[in-house]
């Protein structure tokens, strides 16, 4: 399967991906991240209201392979959560970019995106990895 890195969005390090919407941004994974997780069998997420910050674990995604910490890559408030991947989380692998988002965030400092990659930056670097 070739993995897709749409250029809306920004992407961080740990595989975290920001999509700006107006001035909030939707959190989601990357399809390599997904595609390395394998079979996804249970999402966990904060609560809407929850402060997340920038390289703190906010939640975790488990996998039939393994568990893994969902790291913020940006400072912010949870304005909403994806109840429909917490009911079903297969919805991320159908549909990372889409369906499969997992959190709205209203931004603490909106200029924390300019740190994370664009999709050309983010692609070359799983190339090399």
């Amino acid at each position: 399967m070739a993995l897709s890195y749409p250029d809306d969005r920004r992407y961080a390090d740990s595989h975290e991906t920001v999509c700006p919407e107006g001035g909030r941004l939707r959190l989601g994974l990357s399809a390599f991240a997904i595609d390395q997780l394998g079979d996804i069998v249970f999402v966990e997420l904060p609560e809407v209201g929850a402060s997340l910050q920038q390289g703190v674990s906010f939640g975790s995604v488990e996998s039939v392979k393994a568990v893994e910490d969902l790291l913020a890559p940006v400072t912010g408030v949870v304005v909403a959560r994806n109840e429909a991947v917490l009911a079903s989380p297969e919805e991320l692998q159908n549909d990372p970019y889409g369906e499969g988002w997992l959190l709205l965030l209203e931004p603490s400092d909106p200029d924390q995106l300019n740190g994370l990659m664009d999709a050309a930056t983010y692609a070359a670097k799983l190339q090399g990895a």
